[in-house]
């Protein structure tokens, strides 16, 4: 790790451009040995001053919102999809203008809401989101298909024929998730809604394929992909990353302000929040990775990271070191690009961390906070 951290300013979102390079032509070469379509998901990463960046090596951009779609359509280009567990009607004009898809969560949105989209924009596509009551992950917070959910149709609720204007089927029930979901998924689709595969033109089968983390099975992911193909070859697949795209590409750049010794682990203070600058932390729950930490039965001083709030559980793990740390030491949280930025909070008024990027020999300040993004947002 070359990056000079006691000379960069802290606390920041810092995002290392080679390493956003290296997951770039990763993606792209998938692309183009399963000819699979690819979109950045916004609610994962949303940075869009290095959209010049990732352009080349994507097919376009998928939102959550009318905001989302808007950045996708401005900043990013290509194709601007987006879906919503239900759409406001008020901004629905808006969407249906900037927007290349819309993936409907219902019958009754689609049928209240798509004579709106193809009057505003005759060029768009609509789909439905089904729901394939399959997903290998374990959260329940994270998965869209744990009963009861409320997201997507599932085949009980389809007619035999599908309406004509409906030309794509979406389905997104993974997260972090490897190449066997992938081949689950597929599978469980085939299985509850085959008979609507052949009435459409394209699958698009989400987010949640951590195609960029190492260890993960991209052969496999070629020999699914080609498997599937081989059954509905005239079906044009996507995929819609959200972490993957950014994974283990940047930092979160803190410091020591204090340690205090309790009656248990001594806590480092920081000059960041848990609760407000890493909620997935504290959400999933997880625990990051700290640059220079060592394992736990071989580190001779150990502390547990404390956030500025006076949350109560504003901490993060027990970590431990070769060395004592002290105030004004960095302390440099991994893979910290996704799902960060896009969640942050200024909570107790704590400030938002700066935003930067690492080119491999300068560090180059984005964008910087202060009282009024507190004071505006209340």
């Amino acid at each position: 790790m070359s990056l000079p951290w006691d000379r960069l300013p802290s606390p920041a979102f810092i995002l290392d451009k080679p390493l956003l390079r290296r997951n770039m032509l990763l993606v792209d070469r998938l692309r183009n040995e399963t000819g699979i379509r690819v979109l950045l998901a916004l609610k994962g990463f949303s940075m869009y001053h290095v959209f010049d960046e990732m352009r080349p090596f994507l097919n376009g951009s998928t939102a959550s919102s009318l905001h989302e779609a808007r950045l996708g359509q401005e900043e990013f280009g290509g194709e601007t999809h987006i879906f919503a567990p239900a759409f406001r009607p008020s901004e629905f004009e808006e969407i249906a203008g900037r927007v290349t898809h819309v993936s409907f969560n219902s019958l009754a949105q689609y049928e209240r809401f798509a004579p709106v989209l193809f009057r505003v924009n005759r060029e768009a596509q609509a789909g439905l989101r089904i729901n394939p009551e399959y997903s290998p992950v374990g959260v329940s917070l994270y998965n869209p298909c744990a009963p009861g959910s409320r997201l997507g149709v599932r085949s009980v609720e389809l007619p035999v024929r599908l309406p004509d204007s409906v030309r794509f089927l979406h389905c997104h029930n993974l997260c972090e998730s490897d190449a066997e979901g992938l081949r689950g998924t597929l599978e469980a689709i085939e299985e509850r809604f085959g008979p609507w595969l052949d009435q459409v033109d394209e699958l698009n089968l989400g987010g949640g394929h951590l195609v960029t983390r190492i260890g993960y099975d991209l052969d496999a992911f070629r020999s699914v992909i080609a498997d599937f193909r081989s059954r509905h070859p005239h079906l044009s697949l996507l995929i819609e990353p959200g972490s993957a795209l950014v994974w283990d590409t940047g930092y979160l750049l803190t410091r020591v302000l204090d340690i205090i010794n309790t009656s248990e682990t001594p806590v480092a203070l920081l000059d960041s929040s848990i609760s407000t600058h890493m909620p997935d932390v504290i959400e999933m729950p997880y625990r990051p990775t700290v640059l220079g930490e060592v394992p736990y039965s071989s580190g001779r001083y150990t502390y547990r990271f404390g956030g500025l709030t006076c949350l109560a559980g504003d901490f993060v793990g027990d970590y431990s070191f070769d060395r004592p740390l002290k105030s004004g030491d960095a302390v440099v949280f991994m893979d910290m690009m996704h799902y960060t930025m896009v969640k942050t909070t200024t909570f107790n008024g704590v400030n938002l961390p700066e935003i930067g990027f690492w080119d491999g020999r300068e560090y180059q300040t984005l964008k910087s906070f202060g009282y009024e993004d507190f004071r505006s947002r209340l």
